[in-house]
């Protein structure tokens, strides 16, 4: 929802809303760092928990806006740990726990808490065969969100990619192996913009799903001289390198623009955490 937004509203409760900007995001992950301009009267954290300490058959509830319906509650149990495995196109291995409290369409990024009222898992997605809640409930567990977004460099590109397989990279007239990532969108004031990335004009419909392919913009081939080929080893050395990540160091893309391509580099500058 945020990875490529331009602006970035927080409502609450009370109907407050509150501008935020991105800290941090990680979209393979389904998760992101918000940082609010101001924090409302009356309201604190919550507690972020230990997600090793959640068993199968423990009593959890999530709060979330399933198809619009905000601040909603759902009671249910953790129904499975599923260890780390990479996600398709993904750039990070991700431990979930299963889970048969109901979630629907507007619940991902949602708390899941246990029941001492520590949160122990952020909504991701459901398995569904008619786009329903079908007991298949998967988040993220709270170990994950605390690595990825408070323990690692933070890095928001704000940018809204595709990636594209070999036989859609040879329609695409991309070179050898035929794969990389499809810029469709740029958010202003971000790393994407910064390195002078383009986003798509033209969108067409995927069949079967809700999404809209975006062609036109630039195809990253290659980042920090790794290319994304889709293989196991290169995405591992792009993790590598992204934990390396310091303040000043060059974040370098090689891109194909209008059939030709060409280096973009930046010095890598972290938002900094008030």
């Amino acid at each position: 929802v945020v990875q490529a937004a331009d602006r970035v509203l927080v409502e609450f409760a009370t109907g407050e809303r509150i501008p935020a900007e991105v800290v941090s995001s990680n979209p393979s992950a389904d998760v992101a760092l918000l940082q609010l301009e101001r924090r409302p009267t009356g309201v604190d954290p919550v507690q972020l928990g230990n997600s090793d300490s959640a068993e199968v058959g423990d009593q959890v509830f999530i709060i979330g806006a399933p198809l619009g319906v905000s601040h909603t509650l759902t009671v249910g149990h953790v129904s499975a740990r599923r260890q780390p495995r990479r996600a398709v196109g993904g750039l990070i291995n991700a431990e979930l726990l299963q889970t048969d409290a109901a979630i629907n369409q507007g619940n991902s990024g949602g708390p899941m808490f246990n029941m001492n009222g520590e949160v122990i898992g952020v909504v991701s997605h459901i398995i569904s065969q008619t786009g329903g809640f079908s007991g298949l409930g998967f988040v993220i567990t709270s170990n994950v969100a605390r690595e990825i977004l408070l323990e690692r460099p933070p890095l928001w590109s704000g940018v809204d990619f595709y990636n594209i397989t070999e036989d859609l990279g040879k329609i695409l007239n991309v070179p050898e192996p035929h794969t990389g990532m499809l810029v469709q969108r740029v958010a202003r004031q971000s790393l994407g913009e910064r390195l002078g990335l383009r986003g798509g004009v033209f969108a067409l419909p995927i069949p079967g799903s809700e999404r809209q392919l975006i062609l036109g913009g630039d195809i990253v081939l290659s980042f920090q001289g790794i290319r994304f080929d889709g293989t196991e080893t290169a995405l591992d050395r792009i993790d590598a390198e992204l934990d390396g990540l310091r303040p000043g160091t060059p974040i370098t893309l090689l891109v194909l623009r209008e059939g030709e391509q060409m280096e973009l580099s930046v010095p890598y500058s972290p938002r900094v955490i008030r």
